[in-house]
């Protein structure tokens, strides 16, 4: 199985490449990565338990990280009380990729499936036509608008909000719980007060337009 896998990799630094991560820190006097993240890897045979005509050999490259979850209650044992293991499998050639541009590639992989949620989450879940052309279209209005989305959200210089689903965005800071008033040819929007994304509104009204703050009512 794929945990006997990883526990025969061995605990010796020897087996494990400390990679580019969270808090990571280059050594250029060693050229190296001092990094709590670390890789390996080891053949892997996957579909083992089936016939052997499917069997497929591969690659099992595992990336570890301490383990800062709380502790498990007393009798809930784990295999591995150090470290979390994330592990996927490859038959990628080593001279192509190796262990750690295989672990790199591999994020990234996770990175645009995340995209493709979001988009799943928001404009493609309404894709409009059986033409191929007038989906295609939609298609790339989708793509525009998760861009100026998540523009927006980095815009409001809010963390949550910079990393925030366009779903989020759209509640917070889209549809805004404000109104319009007209005076003497002018428009006022006002906001309400103690409104928990005013903050994150206004940074992102002035830093796409650069006027003045709205009047809060």
């Amino acid at each position: 199985t794929i945990k006997r896998a990883i526990a025969s990799i061995g605990d010796d630094e020897s087996s494990w490449t400390p990679i580019q991560y969270t808090d990571a820190v280059y050594d250029e006097g060693t050229d190296t990565w001092i990094s709590r993240a670390e890789v390996a890897e080891i053949p892997f045979t996957a579909f083992a338990s089936q016939k052997k005509a499917h069997h497929v050999a591969g690659r099992l490259v595992v990336r570890r990280i301490p383990d800062l979850r709380p502790p498990k209650d007393e009798g809930q044992g784990t295999l591995f009380d150090i470290w979390r293991f994330h592990a996927f499998f490859t038959t990628t050639d080593p001279d192509d990729l190796d262990t750690v541009a295989a672990d790199k590639t591999h994020r990234q992989h996770a990175i645009i499936e995340q995209v493709h949620a979001d988009l799943k989450n928001s404009a493609l879940a309404h894709l409009p036509s059986n033409s191929f052309p007038a989906n295609a279209a939609w298609l790339v209005c989708a793509v525009m608008a998760f861009y100026l989305t998540r523009a927006a959200g980095t815009l409001t210089s809010d963390p949550k909000l910079t990393k925030a689903t366009t779903g989020t965005l759209r509640r917070t800071i889209v549809s805004v719980p404000a109104r319009i008033a007209s005076s003497a040819r002018r428009l006022t929007l006002h906001l309400p007060q103690n409104w928990p994304w005013g903050t994150a509104w206004h940074n992102l009204f002035d830093n796409t337009f650069g006027h003045a703050h709205p009047i809060v009512a």
